[in-house]
């Protein structure tokens, strides 16, 4: 996470030192003008996104996919609404002679603020605010046959850092990493195996293509 945020602040760096070194374009910012890494313009409004993305769940590969819809307000301030859905990889697991995989998702409320955005290139810091349930899913090999086991339901807060870049006046591409941090549940079997809310409490590496007036 430190290599990340150090990286993704030597970017901004650059970007900052690059433009400030031209008053023609440094006056873009100062006249409230979006840049862009394809062209300028005017923006503000709202966008809705899509990602995609990895993480490790349960010492398991696993994918993620997910979206949001947002308000910005003064281009530097986006409040909306967003989910995310994750399955991790099928995997022999002994003590119930089976394969399983754990499945599931949250969303709520997102609040990011938006540090320079009218740079072609800057960060933003999404934060999620919501609810979420996984599910323990065993499956039958002969039958080809699918069974959920056990689910459970959890709050949770998911911080992150996004280094966005500025593509187009309605298109934004952000590569970012997140922390989750759900309320502690236990889902599985009984006497026999559980899986604990450190399963969910890792890192995730996204990419997300963002649509909409900025």
């Amino acid at each position: 996470m430190k290599k990340i945020i150090f990286t993704a602040s030597m970017l901004l760096m650059v970007s900052i030192v690059t433009f400030s070194q031209e008053e023609p374009e440094f006056q873009y910012y100062k006249n409230n003008e979006m840049k862009t890494l394809l062209g300028h313009d005017r923006g503000g409004g709202g966008y809705c996104s899509f990602s995609t993305g990895y993480s490790n769940i349960n010492n398991m590969d696993a994918i993620l996919f997910g979206g949001r819809f947002s308000w910005m307000a003064s281009h530097s301030l986006g409040i909306g609404m967003g989910a995310t859905g994750f399955i991790n990889e099928f995997h022999y697991e002994p003590a119930i002679d089976r394969d399983v995989f754990l499945t599931g998702g949250y969303g709520g409320l997102y609040i990011e603020p938006v540090l320079l955005p009218r740079f072609p290139v800057h960060l933003s810091f999404p934060v999620l605010f919501g609810f979420g349930g996984i599910s323990f899913i065993s499956k039958d090999i002969e039958f080809n046959e699918n069974f959920l086991e056990d689910s459970k339901a959890f709050l949770l807060i998911e911080p992150s850092a996004e280094l966005e870049l500025n593509l187009t006046r309605f298109l934004r591409l952000a590569i970012g990493a997140s922390y989750r941090l759900p309320t502690p549940f236990d889902v599985g079997l009984p006497g026999s195996y559980t899986i604990d809310v450190e399963s969910l409490r890792t890192l995730s590496y996204t990419v997300t293509l963002k649509l909409g007036k900025f």
